[in-house]
């Protein structure tokens, strides 16, 4: 084309009137969908152009930890807010699937009805901003002082047994009391060396102590596996706040450790105690292991000998002084406790008492987590601390009282019912939710045992918004902080394990019960110098679940471990 045709073309184009533009699509607000239960829900008038996975979200019966009310976000949740509205339920979704391959990839698994799942983990973290962690980290920390008081107690002298703050026969009817732990004194005087203390928040958005747990408390794994999780599938989310970091667990863990070798050791050795890759927090057990720098061992790795504890490695028999123990009192040493534990090492809990070896947690600490124990608690901590609760109890009623035990059956179905030795939400009734046939059940339990039962009142624990399906909705939440205590400082993980009843209703949130987690952030008092990326895992690959050479027998004893 020449230059001349080129400039006439143009001179056409210009003297052309310009075509009537198109006028832009109206966009009406959308009116808020009631909800199948007339509940209130926190749909505001988006544009039709804008997904929103929070439209129609119905607000539950009980507190809600994102909204005030329908439509008003918690100022702490309102970054987390803006990040997650715009994202369509199939990226949410693919988002979701893609960290549960990740999960599986690492291990990162638990065991539930049968089959090893990928952890789950909801892609709505729980926020927790400094004010409400203040609160949580002194409870946490008051209440692990006083537990560890009534142990020495317990343990030694019994004053408040014969002061009357705590019956005899609590202690002596317990079946976590072991006489070979009377009048051995740990270093320091810890015998709670890491603790989770189960708490919830209540219809009134007040915190409460549901539960304590100072034996084998596991979990904390999954505190640390979550954060690194979300800083990879939304980093974005943490632009904005600053969240404080869990990464320093393990060593704070091994400091407290260290720090409760028995006396003249100058540089103690530390190992892990595991059940064995048959045990539902095996990952947990490599991965505590690895963070601190320690060696994993089982059972059979280990012998006693003059009192004394050694490891047995390629290089011959080293000494060891603290044992990190992840399995229950009654496997750990057949000389003392079940003389068919084949996981156990015969002899260790003679070298506890000769002083040479620190176990940690100490042995016979099931008698302070007893639940019927919990509800003397504030007794305990008014006791020994001479300070009121810093958070209180749910309301509680004890069977075994003379009076109250007719009071329990009168309102069974009105109360949540649990046993006292009960772990992983195993054998709780929840009255108001329980059938005829389950509720004559227990009731003849608790006649035939009432010491064996403790009775609560329903608390509604708050909610979170969680996927499910390809929308949000309020499933009810807890959160167990965990505590390591170094005999002159109760330190608590910032944040800990929220864990979330996926299905709707359920108020039982243990993975064992089908249970999933949220990453908890606790928001600092101020900048703190921008996100810190979390260390990426490099944990090493879990050996695959396989029978022992004692088949069911072995399975069954490396299970035998609180969760």
């Amino acid at each position: 084309m020449t230059r001349e045709s080129i400039i006439g073309v143009l001179i056409i184009a210009l003297r052309t009137p310009p075509a009537q533009l198109a006028p832009h699509p109206t966009i009406t607000p959308v009116s808020c969908p009631k909800s199948p239960s007339d509940r209130p829900v926190t749909c505001r008038t988006y544009r039709q152009a804008m997904a929103d996975i929070f439209d129609a979200y119905a607000l539950a019966d009980a507190w809600d930890e994102m909204f005030e009310r329908p439509g008003e976000v918690r100022t702490a949740y309102e970054p987390v807010l803006a990040a997650l509205q715009p994202m369509e339920p199939a990226e949410l979704r693919f988002r979701a699937d893609q960290m549960a391959r990740a999960f599986t990839d690492r291990g990162v698994t638990y065991a539930f009805a049968g089959e090893e799942r990928p952890w789950p983990l909801d892609l709505v973290p729980r926020v927790l901003d400094a004010l409400e962690w203040d609160l949580i980290q002194r409870g946490v920390s008051q209440r692990v002082r006083a537990l560890e008081a009534y142990l020495a107690d317990a343990y030694g002298p019994c004053r408040a047994f014969e002061d009357g703050v705590v019956p005899w026969r609590l202690l002596l009817n317990s079946g976590h009391f072991h006489r070979a732990a009377h009048g051995v004194e740990p270093p320091g005087g810890v015998r709670i060396h890491v603790a989770g203390i189960d708490l919830v928040r209540d219809e009134a958005g007040d915190f409460r102590v549901l539960e304590d747990n100072v034996r084998v408390p596991s979990g904390v794994s999954y505190v640390i596996e979550n954060r690194r999780a979300m800083t990879r599938i939304f980093p974005s989310l943490f632009a904005e706040q600053h969240v404080l970091p869990v990464d320093g667990y393990g060593q704070r863990l091994l400091a407290a450790l260290r720090a409760a070798a028995p006396d003249g050791v100058g540089d103690p050795r530390v190992v892990v105690l595991t059940p064995g890759p048959n045990n539902a927090a095996y990952f947990e057990h490599a991965l505590l292991a690895r963070l601190m720098g320690v060696q994993l061992v089982e059972g059979h790795d280990l012998v006693c000998r003059g009192n004394r504890v050694w490891m047995r490695t390629t290089r011959g028999e080293m000494p060891v002084h603290v044992v990190y123990r992840r399995l229950d009192d009654d496997f750990l040493d057949p000389l003392h406790f079940r003389p068919d534990s084949v996981i156990g090492c015969p002899g260790i809990m003679n070298a506890a008492q000769a002083g040479n070896i620190t176990l940690a947690n100490a042995v016979g600490n099931g008698i302070a987590d007893d639940k019927l124990l919990y509800t003397y608690v504030p007794d305990l901590i008014r006791y020994y601390l001479a300070e009121e609760p810093v958070i209180p109890n749910v309301e509680s009623f004890r069977p075994e009282e003379p009076g109250q035990l007719e009071a329990v059956l009168d309102q069974l179905h009105q109360l949540v019912v649990k046993p006292v030795d009960g772990a992983g939400g195993q054998g709780i009734v929840i009255g108001p939710h329980a059938d005829k046939a389950t509720l004559d059940r227990v009731r003849k339990d608790v006649i035939a045992d009432p010491r064996g039962w403790i009775a609560q009142r329903p608390v509604a624990l708050s909610t979170s918004p969680t996927l499910s399906g390809d929308r949000m909705a309020p499933r009810h939440i807890d959160l167990r902080p965990f505590a390591v205590n170094d005999g002159s400082d109760v330190w608590v993980l910032p944040g800990g394990l929220t864990r979330v009843a996926l299905q709707e209703g359920n108020l039982i949130v243990n993975s064992s019960q089908g249970g999933g987690s949220k990453d908890t952030w606790v928001l600092a008092d101020g900048p703190t110098g921008g996100p810190r990326p979390e260390e990426p895992s490099t944990v090493p690959d879990v050996v695959p679940r396989q029978l022992g050479p004692d088949g069911e027998r072995l399975v069954s004893q490396e299970g035998a471990q609180q969760q």
